[in-house]
């Protein structure tokens, strides 16, 4: 696992250096990227959303496309639409900014749903169908959705399908104040987060390479004692008593095959139970619904997965 280990740490450098203080929060990013799985990222403005997702894109050498989602956008302003060429008496297919490797859905939750299930079959199948013909996307292709957690007015809450096509749900938190100190030095020294362009941020690996990273990532190995540890987690959310909805048996595969990749960025090639507990929050609770009398409570879905987590016994 010696090549994701060491792209991983390359890619975690150079999103250091603009990204303070989010160790945790790049982590899970890596463990996204080398899995092939979309992220939410959910973050009051101002903490750097868009910025990862412009520098994560060019230290792996992918393209990049942001929409800005709003309430009066279309399903064919993500995806594309067939153009009429007057000239040559025929329609041609403009392919909309789905077509890309790292696509920003920035406040996805404030277009309306017609619109957010129009990512729905470019997440799960890595195309795009219009008017009956299918158009396959770009490899790899990786959805980062951002949503403000505060402002709630005009928004459309995603539906559980859609949902549950993203591999994680990541909060960015605020920085401590060594970072934030570290935030002010580096404007002080001349970097400017509005003109990414112009600096110099270099592709450390290829695609090429994130690719083979990728394959790398399906031979780790996970045992049965790790599968029905996995397993039980999963079972265990559909009887507790304070969850509405279960985890799905795409969480349950989700949760293994980000496991996987997270035991490669620590140069594995086996599981270990560590690594099911340090993705079980951010995999699965956004999948889940609390029961009213949960959410009266003050109980959160991070709060249940840690119940039913530590309830478990961890296999050897």
């Amino acid at each position: 696992m010696e090549i994701v280990h060491k792209a991983s740490g390359k890619i975690k450098h150079e999103l250091a250096n603009i990204i303070k203080g989010q160790d945790e929060f790049l982590d899970m990013l890596l463990v996204c990227l080398f899995t092939g799985g979309h992220v939410i990222i959910e973050g009051v403005p101002g903490m750097g959303k868009t910025l990862t997702a412009r520098v994560l894109a060019k230290a792996s050498d992918l393209d990049f496309k942001r929409i800005q989602f709003t309430p009066d956008m279309m399903p064919s302003d993500v995806t594309g639409n067939n153009i009429f060429d007057l000239n040559e008496g025929r329609f041609h297919f403009k392919k909309g900014p789905v077509f890309t490797n790292i696509l920003l859905a920035d406040e996805i939750n404030r277009t309306p749903p017609r619109t957010q299930s129009a990512l729905l079959e470019a997440m799960e199948e890595k195309s795009v169908t219009i008017y009956g013909e299918r158009y396959p996307l770009d490899e790899p292709f990786m959805v980062l959705a951002t949503q403000n957690p505060i402002e709630f007015e005009g928004t459309y809450p995603l539906p559980e399908a859609q949902l549950d096509r993203f591999l994680m749900k990541l909060k960015l938190e605020y920085p401590d104040e060594a970072s934030e100190y570290e935030i002010l030095n580096s404007y002080i020294n001349g970097f400017n987060a509005a003109d990414i362009e112009s600096m110099e941020i270099p592709a450390v690996i290829q695609r090429a390479e994130l690719i083979e990273c990728r394959k790398a990532v399906s031979q780790v190995k996970v045992s049965e004692d790790i599968m029905k540890y996995i397993i039980s987690i999963i079972r265990a959310t559909r009887s507790s008593p304070v969850l509405m909805l279960g985890a799905s048996p795409r969480a349950a595969v989700s949760l293994m095959l980000a496991s996987r990749a997270l035991a490669a960025i620590n140069n594995r090639d086996f599981v270990i139970p560590d690594d099911v507990k340090a993705l079980s929050k951010p995999v699965l609770g956004h999948r889940l619904i609390l029961t009213p009398e949960a959410e009266m409570d003050g109980i959160t879905a991070e709060k249940a997965i840690h119940t039913i987590v530590e309830g478990i016994k961890v296999p050897r």
